[in-house]
């Protein structure tokens, strides 16, 4: 994707663009010409300078261990929890990985651990209201709120953070009495400017800047509406003309609206026994095709040439001759192929001549008039059955080219699966107009490649042979996911987290849970404890609460998604686990060490301290091939460096 804003071809992708733009913008200023084929994981780049990308990515990864610290020792003021939430990612083989490789997630996760110390920053200087330094704070939070909304839609987790808190933050300057209203509505007023507009405009911007960029002809065309291709170099919409309005006796094609259906086609191949009517197959293909032309007829007379041009309006009732082998579009009351609730659709008579099963009701959506080429949205109801021509989005097995299914649809209702348009239009009795003039404008094309994005995001499922994962999974470092090499002749490098950091991480949300229970109800009960126990307490409760609503926030939304999930989903939940993890040991150590004789208090915590720095160090060298990669034997031989540390079944490497 990088190569591809290089050489300015258009592309699809379920995520936001900031993180793409970035890479190709590094590999473009190092030199990187934009020609690598990326087929295979593992394949050598030869000449090609991958450098820049790769430094990039890992320039922006390094960022991930002093951010934390200074996030931990913002919220604690313990130089201690600080260092250890920063040893926690440091030596952890996951993070390592997922920085050192060209990949979104360590622009990501730079930009989430920004917008969460820039908001704590901010935090600190409410001493300080309006200041440079208030404004400066308040107005990274916004940048890096929209830096990470604009590389993955996982930005909407932290965006709901910072948001929460704000939300918070101006309920309690709502109560302090000293404050007049006019000083509330400033308060207000500035983070409206600096958490919405902001964002808003820089994300805004992002999208400016990749429409511009992106304006050829690419793989990306056939997920998007005929209007959006008329904009792209090369695309064949682009400086086309055609006539305007859709008018009887007009061949056209027509294009579903569901992303990346295709066309609506026919070819002389008939349903195999057994699959409904044995008569002509209607699909979608998404390839441009004689097969896909089709002429539009009054339901109930042929066209005369020589009679005036009659434009086609919504209401009408309208017969589809299928071009290429004179059949008309057809449906009746036979089970579709795939979609069993579904009717089948078919071609059906002879030279146009069919029967009253092949009328349709066509239906301009929105405008209720005349239907305009590339830009209407129409449905086709069967006036027979009152379904929609629709496509399920199912392939047909190989008796139907594997092509899409298409269906009529007996659930009457606005779905992108039973919404058409109309793309080529040829009319020798209508005047052409040049459909530049129908290309859509910036909002248009930036709302729908977001309903394109969250359509194909909602709809992603995992491809044959591909490691997934759920997840319960993810705590528990239960499956890692191999980046390349499969044999011993291979180069392997493999995604898991260090098991030991995995595990006390996941120790410590449990403590952090029941300690945390049992220190609000002390402090709401007013058991007697001392000022620094009690301090203990309220760093627990409220430092230590931002970071557990953080990874509850990154992470339990994934239960609730009916998309593919992969390991690597976890990562920033991750970084927020690992900040609580440096936190809660603190706190208990320091708690712990309260039973022991005053003189030795401090002394027994830093060894303390010092043995788990020592733990995780050992657990990252006998664990580090992972990230660096491994060659010769594999994990069951005796002389692999990571025999003996298959801990779990399930770990594949």
């Amino acid at each position: 994707m990088g190569s591809y804003y290089i050489n300015r071809t258009f592309f699809f992708d379920v995520h936001p663009p900031l993180g793409k733009m970035l890479i190709g913008l590094a590999g473009y200023l190092s030199g990187y010409n934009g020609s690598f084929p990326f087929q295979r994981p593992g394949q050598s780049y030869e000449t090609h300078n991958y450098l820049g990308m790769r430094g990039f990515c890992s320039f922006l990864g390094s960022f991930l261990a002093p951010f934390s610290f200074f996030i931990v020792l913002e919220l604690s003021q313990s130089l201690s929890a600080a260092l250890l939430a920063a040893a926690l990612i440091i030596f952890d083989t996951g993070c390592i990985t997922l920085s050192q490789y060209i990949l979104l997630d360590p622009i990501l996760m730079f930009f989430i651990l920004g917008a969460l110390l820039s908001m704590i920053k901010f935090h600190s200087c409410a001493d300080r209201p309006f200041s440079s330094v208030w404004w400066m704070w308040l107005s990274l939070t916004g940048v890096n709120l929209a830096g990470a909304l604009g590389v993955k839609f996982v930005g909407l987790f932290i965006v709901t953070l910072v948001g929460i808190n704000t939300a918070k933050e101006l309920w309690k300057l709502l109560g302090d009495l000293t404050l007049t209203l006019e000083m509330f509505l400033r308060h207000l007023a500035a983070r409206v400017l600096c958490l919405i507009v902001l964002p808003a405009c820089f994300y805004f911007l992002i999208f400016a800047v990749h429409f511009t960029v992106l304006n050829r002809s690419g793989s990306g065309d056939g997920f998007f509406s005929s209007a959006f291709q008329s904009r792209l170099i090369g695309n064949n919409l682009h400086s086309a003309s055609m006539p305007e309005h859709l008018a009887y006796g007009s061949t056209i094609t027509l294009k579903s609206l569901r992303t990346a259906a295709g066309y609506l086609h026919s070819h002389w191949h008939l349903y195999p026994e057994g699959v409904g009517a044995r008569q002509q197959q209607v699909t979608t293909y998404s390839h441009k095709d004689q097969n896909n032309l089709w002429i539009i007829k009054k339901h109930n007379s042929e066209s005369d040439p020589a009679s005036p041009v009659e434009l086609v309006r919504h209401g009408d009732i309208i017969r589809l001759e299928h071009k290429m082998t004179s059949r008309n579009l057809h449906s009746h009351q036979r089970e579709a192929p795939l979609t069993k609730k579904h009717l089948q659709v078919t071609t059906y008579g002879m030279n146009g001549t069919g029967d009253s099963n092949d009328y349709w009701r066509i239906e301009v959506l929105g405008s209720r008039s005349k239907v305009k080429v590339l830009r209407s949205h129409i449905r086709l109801l069967h006036l027979s059955t009152g379904c929609l021509l629709g496509s399920s989005g199912k392939t047909l097995p190989r008796w139907g080219w594997e092509q899409g299914e298409v269906t009529c649809s007996p659930y009457v209702r606005e779905t992108p699966s039973t919404l058409w348009n109309v793309e080529d239009h040829e009319n020798p009795k209508l005047a052409n107009i040049s459909v530049s003039i129908l290309k859509p404008n910036f909002l248009e094309i930036l709302l729908e490649s977001h309903i394109v994005m969250f359509r194909a995001n909602s709809g992603l499922k995992p491809k044959e042979h591909e490691v997934t994962s759920r997840p319960w999974h993810w705590p528990i470092n239960f499956q890692g996911l191999r980046f390349s090499g499969v044999n011993a002749t291979d180069f392997r490098v493999y995604l898991l987290g260090n098991p030991v950091i995995w595990w006390l991480n996941l120790a410590c949300l449990g403590i952090y849970v029941i300690f945390g229970i049992c220190a609000a109800v002390s402090l709401k009960r007013g058991v007697p404890v001392s000022k620094e126990v009690e301090d203990s307490y309220l760093l627990l409760l409220e430092g230590g609460g931002q970071l557990m609503l953080g990874w509850l926030l990154h992470y339990c939304p994934f239960y609730f998604m009916g998309r593919v999930l992969y390991f690597h989903h976890y990562f920033p939940a991750m970084l927020f686990s690992c900040m609580l993890t440096g936190v809660t040991c603190s706190v208990l150590l320091k708690l712990c060490t309260r039973f022991l004789p005053s003189t030795v208090h401090h002394s027994v915590y830093m060894a303390a301290m010092c043995f788990v720095h020592l733990i995780l160090l050992y657990s990252f060298y006998l664990f580090h091939p992972l990230s660096y990669g491994m060659m010769g034997t594999l994990a069951d031989s005796q002389d692999s460096p990571m025999f003996g540390l298959r801990w779990m079944e399930s770990w594949e490497f």
